[in-house]
């Protein structure tokens, strides 16, 4: 990457800095970062310098979460066992990941890394996260379909509680295998009911009346205008769709390695 703008640069050092503070078996690793880089390019015969790099963990299969819905999600999604065995990857890479009081605030199907021998998911690019303050946080961070409403109207909001929200489009996805709604706004078509918590409807309009009802129940929950709504990691951990697959994670893991290599 060569030398680039101050934000640019500011976005490499926020991203070096969150993980070098991580250090968990779903987060990247990264073992090298400097600014003296350099790449030959043989059709030119030049050598480009001054080139700001990363080393990070190779992951075998090296597949997006986002690549991976395509290839086998993409007719309905994993469906709910599937999805709660990945989101509760997710879900224990936040819990690290806020207890050492940083936020992602990017969470999203491309900035996570699947593991294809054995499915373990690995979250990536650090570029947008906060480190030290959580907390009442201004800056407009994230990606538009996946971001939390109280960024999309220039509110404080808690970052942790923004990647709570993220997170829900990603298990929405995974179970489902479409968007929730465009976008988070209370105009918007889709997100508009549950803003209004007019659930019966919601889950008409998005085609989703089949999903179990503590499925639906925690992703309602979630996906709150509200920050405050949203239940706290611990308060998922706990709810009744989560708890369903804790004796299951086992076999619902064999099963995606299966599905993977037969894709």
């Amino acid at each position: 990457m060569q030398k680039d703008p101050e934000g640019a640069r500011k976005a490499i050092c926020s991203e070096v800095l969150a993980l070098q503070a991580l250090k968990h078996k779903n987060i990247i690793k990264i073992f090298e970062y400097g600014d003296n880089g350099e790449v030959f390019k043989p059709s030119s015969g030049r050598t480009v310098g001054n080139l700001v790099y990363m080393v990070l963990e190779y992951v075998q299969g090296g597949v997006l979460l986002f690549d991976l819905c395509q290839l086998v999600g993409s007719n309905g999604g994993f469906g709910e066992e599937c999805g709660r065995f990945l989101f509760s990857q997710l879900l224990d890479a936040m819990e690290h990941m806020h207890s050492r009081n940083i936020a992602h605030r990017d969470i999203k199907l491309e900035n996570v890394l699947v593991n294809t021998s054995d499915m373990t998911l690995k979250v990536a690019d650090f570029g947008y996260a906060t480190q030290g303050q959580c907390e009442n946080l201004k800056s407009y961070r994230g990606t538009f379909t996946y971001m939390a409403p109280e960024i999309k109207e220039g509110r404080i909001y808690d970052g942790r509680k923004a990647d709570l929200f993220s997170s829900a489009v990603v298990l929405f996805i995974l179970v489902r295998g479409i968007f929730p709604f465009k976008e988070a706004r209370k105009e918007e078509f889709f997100y508009n009911f549950l803003v209004q918590k007019n659930y019966e409807d919601y889950w008409t309009k998005v085609e989703s009346t089949y999903l179990s009802a503590e499925c639906r129940d925690l992703l309602q929950k979630l996906l709150s205008y509200d920050p405050t709504e949203r239940p706290s990691i611990a308060e998922i951990r706990a709810h009744p769709w989560m708890q369903a697959g804790i004796d299951t994670s086992s076999q619902v893991q064999s099963h995606l390695v299966l599905v993977v290599k037969q894709a």
